[in-house]
């Protein structure tokens, strides 16, 4: 397997926690209105399509991080922990910067609170944190 099909599956297993997390999220009532599948599905006109939401999220998350990841993994400082948090960061920067006004969440998503811009990035540096260290345990003999 190559190492863009390595990152990929690095990536979907990223987006798996990432989504659990974010399921969770709902179910405590933490933020709902805080809700990626509903905002996808929206900004791909079909509101309440939360099953096509959720596929381009996980589109997202597999190819476009895991293409990506593949592309930089070796050419970003620290181990490849390291270098899939700051891809998820850089990944948070572009939603909070461009996705979030575009959904109508304003800049850094701060019409939802405060809270926001600070849930979205732990999430994305955790998912980071899984893409590099299931990438690294995926490469390991390579």
């Amino acid at each position: 397997m190559g190492n863009v099909a390595k990152s990929m599956v690095a990536a979907f297993a990223a987006t798996v926690v990432l989504s659990a997390m974010m399921v969770v999220k709902a179910m405590m009532g933490i933020m709902p209105q805080l809700d990626i599948a509903a905002m996808l599905a929206s900004m791909m006109g079909a509101p309440g399509n939360l099953a096509l939401g959720w596929l381009g999220h996980f589109m997202i998350g597999t190819i476009g991080y895991g293409v990506v990841f593949a592309l930089l993994a070796g050419r970003l400082p620290g181990s490849l922990i390291v270098q899939g948090v700051i891809l998820g960061v850089i990944g948070w920067l572009v939603m909070m910067i461009m996705i979030m006004p575009m959904a109508g969440a304003g800049l850094f998503g701060l019409n939802l609170g405060i809270a926001a811009p600070i849930m979205t990035l732990m999430l994305h540096m955790i998912f980071g944190a899984v893409l590099g260290a299931v990438y690294k345990a995926t490469t390991a003999n390579t």
